[in-house]
């Protein structure tokens, strides 16, 4: 069942979902927005011809900052990773799904890929994958409306939490967007042999 905006001032008051700092004008009817914070992660330029999901590869992006005033330009058909302003904390009991804005989505602005789930039990500032699908550049701003969260709560709380030890959570606690981390699954995997 996904939570109306009652529902979603209750577990906040209760403190069981946690969306700090938190601005009660940003509730919706059944989400609530979420800001563009100042940290992005661009492709860099590598003499790769080529990414290999096995292989960590620290140098595939670089981490840059914006600030207040200054807008980040994603430039037709490129794709970055940026930082969710708010840090979020979901119980075990709640998952949250992430969408973007429609009235972005108007201007060819696609926030996420393929990383619209929050699992039950994540805490930290959600990394969105920001796509321009569109012929013209696109200026984005610290602090804007740039998402939306929307959360469902659980037949019965997650037996394993996203975080816990079994799990090997890789975005547990993220602080700036952060790259894929898939290539861990390789490195489990060669270590189990």
């Amino acid at each position: 069942m996904v939570l109306s905006d009652r529902d979603i001032k209750q577990e906040i008051a209760r403190g069981r979902i946690k969306i700090e700092p938190f601005d009660a004008a940003l509730v919706q009817p059944a989400s609530v927005d979420l800001r563009l914070g100042k940290k992005f992660r661009v492709f860099s330029r590598t003499s790769d011809t080529f990414i290999d999901v096995r292989v960590n590869s620290p140098d595939l992006t670089q981490l840059i900052e914006t600030d207040e005033l200054q807008p980040f330009i994603l430039r037709p058909q490129e794709f970055a990773l940026a930082s969710i302003l708010e840090k979020i904390s979901v119980p075990s009991d709640i998952a949250g799904r992430l969408d973007g804005k429609s009235s972005l989505g108007r201007v060819g602005l696609l926030v996420h890929a393929t990383a619209g789930w929050v699992d039950p039990g994540y805490q930290g500032h959600l990394t969105i994958e920001l796509s321009n699908a569109v012929n013209l550049p696109i200026f984005l701003y610290y602090g804007m409306r740039i998402a939306q969260i929307s959360f469902i709560r659980l037949t019965s709380p997650a037996e394993n939490r996203y975080g816990s030890r079994k799990l090997k959570s890789k975005y547990q606690g993220e602080t700036e967007p952060t790259p894929s981390k898939y290539y861990q699954y390789f490195e489990a995997k060669r270590k189990s042999k």
